[in-house]
């Protein structure tokens, strides 16, 4: 498997969640005790080991070995458009609600209408 690598760095729990090895941040502690988990030929043992380019991650027993790339530039413009994009959406979601918050209106009471009281609720 290949994982390309837009930022500076993933951690070993990121990319095996990635990828669906395991399920949850919180099942690295014991995937990594039940399984040999190696980066770059050397047995690895901490969840928030950092992976550059060119890493390589192991794991004999699943037969799984993922290599971090470098994307290429092509891949890179796409990677910035779409979160330039996701960006926008976000602003524009939150945008939408505060308008929204500013169009509700708290409801007013009549003053003739009271509260319908029940025995023995003060």
């Amino acid at each position: 498997m290949n994982y390309k690598l837009f930022d500076d760095f993933i951690t070993l729990q990121a990319i095996l969640k990635e990828f669906g090895i395991i399920q949850s941040g919180g099942a690295i502690k014991a995937f990594l005790q039940e399984k040999e988990v190696y980066v770059n030929h050397e047995l690895e043992q901490r969840r928030g080991r950092k992976l550059r380019m060119n890493d390589q991650v192991d794991i004999p027993e699943l037969n799984i070995t993922i290599a971090i790339l470098q994307p290429t530039s092509e891949e890179v413009n796409e990677h910035l458009k779409e979160k330039e994009e996701k960006e926008r959406v976000a602003k524009l979601v939150k945008q939408l609600n505060q308008n929204q918050k500013q169009k509700k209106q708290p409801i007013k009471h009549d003053k003739k209408e009271r509260a319908i009281r029940f025995p023995g609720i003060s």
